[in-house]
């Protein structure tokens, strides 16, 4: 069966490039176009699509309303295509927070675009979504595997962790707000690599402060990590912690040419297993295998490591690949995890 997709953008030359980048698969059928968000809320009533990729800013409707309407109404995998500004990036963000799935970032000047950059993406993530959809639809969602974990042994009353390092992908930005909250300030830095571009995780950071009340920031080169900080890794380049005196601990940007995505998890979570302090990782939802191998690293040096429960997930990729690597000692859902965290390092008030 062929993967339905509904475009919904105020620009002719965007809903056109669109078309161009998916005009040699043949599994994916464009059945409609709209090019405001009421037009849209109608058009997927009568077309059920499958997927729909979704403009940011539109006149009358704008993209957040209309996929807050739609996922009360009608609820189905959609794509933000957001400008990459401060406003584009802040309503898509609400968006992720709304119940769309995933996002893809362009530039404000349709001359600029890069279509084969955005179009591989874009078809990558239609096809993703869409067989997602379809499988659902029959009943063949994938099963639930249960598989053997370390235990935490002593860990469950008597660690003090004096930093927690969080990976996390797809999903990120609907979930971590709540992991936050449920954990509260703690008595350490935390720092979150979440893949995004560079503009979304400033904006991603001013986020979290403001859901929260926490002190998160975006993290720069080196910047000192102190309690009760939650720094967000910049996108576009890697975040690696260091320890250049006793508990003085930094963070330098280093971009890693040999890893397909920045910020890497990987990266983070191997420089934290180099620290002479102990550390929790926590792997949470995403694409991909992300965080596998630097959660080696860290049990290896006996650092407790914490994955978010699959089935919770909006992908359950990363999650499942570190759980299957044998190294994850607790699997628990994202309120549980903060409640965790709160326990191991929570600041009364």
């Amino acid at each position: 069966m062929k993967i339905k997709l509904l475009v919904i953008d105020d620009s002719a030359f965007m809903r056109t490039a669109v078309r161009l980048m998916l005009k040699d698969d043949s599994d994916i059928e464009i059945v409609g176009e709209a090019r405001d968000g009421q037009t849209a809320i109608n058009m997927v009533e009568t077309l059920n699509p499958h997927v729909i990729t979704m403009d940011v800013e539109m006149p009358g409707m704008d993209g957040l309303s209309a996929t807050r309407i739609i996922m009360e109404r009608f609820p189905r995998p959609i794509i933000m295509l957001s400008s990459m500004t401060e406003k584009g990036t802040d309503t898509t963000l609400k968006a992720l927070e709304a119940g769309a799935v995933d996002f893809i970032s362009k530039k404000s000047s349709f001359v600029q675009l890069d279509i084969v950059q955005i179009g591989a993406e874009l078809h990558k993530k239609i096809r993703f979504w869409g067989e997602r959809h379809l499988l659902a639809a029959v009943g063949r969602a994938a099963p639930h595997i249960t598989l053997p974990l370390k235990g935490l042994r002593n860990w469950a009353n008597n660690f003090h962790p004096e930093l927690v390092v969080i990976g996390v992908s797809t999903g990120g930005p609907a979930i971590i707000p709540h992991l936050l909250q449920a954990m509260g300030r703690l008595s350490c830095p935390v720092v979150i690599a979440q893949h995004m571009p560079l503009l979304f995780t400033e904006g991603f950071a001013r986020h979290l402060k403001m859901f929260t009340g926490l002190n998160v920031l975006q993290a720069s080169d080196g910047m000192l990590l102190t309690p009760g900080m939650v720094a967000v890794c910049p996108g576009g380049t890697d975040t690696i912690l260091r320890e250049p005196l006793p508990g003085r601990l930094l963070c330098c940007l280093k971009t890693d040419p040999a890893t397909p995505i920045h910020p890497s998890v990987d990266r983070l979570f191997e420089s934290a297993a180099r620290l002479k302090r102990p550390v929790v990782a926590i792997v949470m939802t995403g694409m991909g295998s992300d965080g596998t191998i630097g959660a080696q690293a860290l049990s290896a040096r006996g650092c407790p490591i914490l994955a978010q429960a699959p089935e919770e997930c909006t992908v359950d990729g990363m999650p499942t690949s570190v759980i299957e690597s044998g190294v994850v000692n607790e699997v628990l859902k994202v309120e549980k995890i903060g409640r965790r965290l709160s326990k191991w390092a929570g600041v009364a008030g």
